[in-house]
């Protein structure tokens, strides 16, 4: 689940089965930077800060006096669960920060914590791996609109229109080379067919050979013309459980078959990363990670096994298993458990997907919503949200080098208190930012939990993690950087926004965020970060909001150019953005709002055309079929760079087919005019 900016609650959402609440909470005000000063300033200092527990009472008579939570508990036929959610909330678990520090002070990375896996091993290979038969953490989401929601809010702050974009690009479209449904109805494979609940959590891995697809629980890995297949789309593997990957590791990643997983392919070793959360407890542990406190010493986790990583072993080849279903309704809730989370790593031990994998685990005190892992030259970086209930978030990084090498590794963390969303720079192409460049962090600013809907910056922080004395592991940040005035669209995530036809029903657009990636790439001195996220227009619809900054020799962060692409008054939202070898700026996007169902488009533009605008027609990859019944829309959609020619832009978003009351994803391949 995500921050949302009201008292939202819901109960065994998509992904989750956990109870949430949310509140607000003031947020510090960062040190301002414009264009013009951001040059060899010093670097921010911070003083202590206290965390200490306290009980949840508050929380649990607010959710005891909540009819609403209730009455949604007992139409799932969850009353037994319900109670059990309230007893979790009662505990002294829930954490709560105390600090003497005025509301003035700057965004601040709390606490630093060192993990040492607490284990890891070498797989079988994926081929070979039969499905996983671990408990499921996707559960059917109880979102129901009311039959006549109301109308979000669509206003646009005053100096939003003079960088809107409201007519489409003359130049040509990119070249569309593949376009296949990937995960979802209609999908069948050597393993079966699976039903995939809302809303998707869409991620994408593209290597010289294959297409790696994950979406909530399930995984698939399709063929990609070239030297080892003849064409593009094939399923080669799958859909299995996405903890397949991790089974014959043991504990909570081969036990759980957790939501929220994300692919990546690392184009600088050639290895595939699969990243996993695990939402629900453990049991308890003598060498459980605490949250810390600022100005303690680094804090250790205790390996696992004391013989890890152990040999690779091939993972196994699941049999054919038609309609797997999600965990069915009404599951009986488990004993709750006082034990840490966990965020369980595999790493592949060559490009085939199909091969072998380092598997690793570290325990987590916080809990690890919605990572969104990162390739970086000196770590995997893994930002994760701790709670609806607080805005915070934990940023990580694991240690690449070794994880590579299947060697024990650790993995380093930092409290962010205060922060929104938060998104690393996720490095596209062989090219390197300098020898110890630290990697760059972003955020929209506003604050949804305290109805700050509008902002005018960007706020940037610098994490500088270092592995031989982790004492020195700083983030730095953050800065504010000048943009456009915006509005989230439909005043951000979990609302009722874009219309579709034939139903009441509006998808939500998570328009409170910037959204996955955050994409770095060099080329030549010329270093890039680009980031998107979804906004109100002059018109009335929502649009995409994309920058491109430049990150200077003093490793200063500064606006390039910017655009909101809203050529009509539709709605086009939750993007991905991606760069290619060229610096030709690629943007993958859901389109929709009446008479149009959701569907998936592309726009870009080339690295050399008029600042502020995608210059290429929109493509159209596939046009929505059929309304979908619930809110939540995709969680995210994603892009990813081609190794091959590193020119391809591949894309995946979602849509529903004519007739069908669930969705499809669309896996598409671009590249942009000119780029071989």
């Amino acid at each position: 689940m995500r921050e949302a900016g009201f008292a939202q609650k819901y109960l065994n959402t998509e992904n989750n089965g956990r109870l949430h609440w949310e509140r607000g909470r003031r947020r510090p005000q960062p040190k301002v930077k414009t264009y013009s000063s951001l040059v060899g300033n010093a670097q921010d200092s911070y003083s202590p800060s206290l965390w200490a527990r306290a009980p949840a009472l508050p929380v649990l008579a607010a959710l005891i006096s909540s009819s609403q939570v209730l009455n949604k508990a007992r139409e799932a036929g969850r009353i037994i669960a319900f109670t059990l959610a309230l007893i979790i909330a009662a505990s002294p678990s829930v954490l709560f920060r105390l600090s003497s520090s005025a509301t003035t002070e700057p965004i601040r990375a709390e606490t630093l914590l060192i993990n040492r896996d607490t284990n890891h091993d070498i797989s079988p290979t994926l081929r070979s791996l039969i499905q996983s038969d671990g408990e499921e953490m996707e559960v059917a989401p109880v979102q129901k609109p009311s039959a006549s929601p109301t109308p979000p809010d669509m206003t646009s702050p005053a100096g939003a229109k003079p960088v809107e974009q409201t007519a489409q690009g003359n130049r040509p479209s990119a070249a569309i080379v593949a376009n296949f449904d990937g995960l979802g109805v209609g999908l069948k494979g050597p393993q079966g067919t699976a039903v995939l609940r809302n809303p998707s959590d869409n991620s994408l891995a593209v290597g010289r050979d294959h297409i790696f697809q994950i979406v909530n629980t399930r995984m698939a890995i399709f063929s990609k013309q070239g030297k080892q297949f003849k064409t593009t789309g094939e399923v080669v593997y799958g859909p299995v459980r996405t903890n397949t990957i991790f089974k014959g590791f043991g504990g909570a990643c081969e036990n759980t078959n957790n939501g929220d997983a994300v692919v990546r392919y690392d184009q600088l070793a050639d290895r595939w990363l699969v990243v996993m959360p695990t939402f629900r407890r453990g049991p308890p542990r003598p060498d459980q990670p605490k949250p810390g406190r600022d100005g303690e010493p680094a804090q250790l986790s205790v390996p696992g096994k004391t013989d890890q990583p152990g040999s690779a072993t091939p993972l196994f080849v699941p049999t054919p298993e038609f309609a797997q279903p999600p965990q069915p309704r009404g599951q009986p809730t488990p004993t709750p458990l006082a034990g840490p989370y966990s965020m369980c790593y595999a790493v592949s031990t060559s490009a085939d997907p199909l091969g072998s994998y380092y598997r690793y685990e570290f325990l987590r005190a916080l809990f690890p919503d919605y990572p969104r892992p990162a390739v970086w030259p000196d770590g995997y970086y893994i930002p994760t949200s701790t709670g609806d209930e607080v805005i915070q978030k934990h940023a990580c990084v694991a240690e690449r080098e070794k994880m590579l090498r299947g060697e024990t590794a650790r993995e380093q963390c930092v409290i962010i208190d205060g922060a929104n969303f938060l998104n690393n720079a996720d490095l596209d192409g062989h090219s390197l930012p300098p020898k110890g460049a630290p990697n760059i962090m972003m955020a929209a600013g506003g604050t949804q939990l305290k109805k700050i809907l509008e902002d005018d910056s960007i706020l940037v922080w610098k994490f500088h993690v270092n592995w031989e004395n982790p004492a020195n592991t700083k983030v730095f940040g953050p800065d504010k950087i000048k943009v456009a005035p915006y509005h989230y669209l439909c005043g951000g995530q979990l609302t009722n926004c874009v219309p579709q036809p034939g139903t009441n029903t509006r998808l939500d657009a998570q328009g409170d965020k910037i959204v996955a990636r955050l994409v770095y790439r060099r080329i030549g001195k010329r270093e890039s970060v680009v980031a998107v996220h979804s906004v109100n227009t002059s018109t009335g619809g929502g649009g995409v909001r994309w920058y491109e900054f430049r990150v200077e020799k003093s490793r200063d962060v500064v606006l390039y150019q910017q655009g909101t692409y809203a050529p009509d008054n539709f709605y086009r939202w939750m993007a991905s953005p991606a760069i290619d070898r060229q610096g030709n700026i690629g943007i993958g996007y859901s389109f929709g709002g009446s008479p149009n169902f959701a569907g998936q488009r592309f726009a870009g533009r080339l690295a050399k055309d008029p600042l502020g605008k995608l210059t290429l027609k929109e493509n159209v990859l596939v046009e929505g079929g059929a309304p979908q019944s619930v809110m939540r829309w995709e969680d995210y959609t994603q892009t990813a760079v081609d190794p091959s020619d590193d020119c391809t832009i591949w894309y995946v978003g979602d849509y529903l087919k004519k007739g069908e009351t669930n969705y499809t994803s669309r896996i598409s391949g671009l590249r942009m005019p000119g780029c071989r």
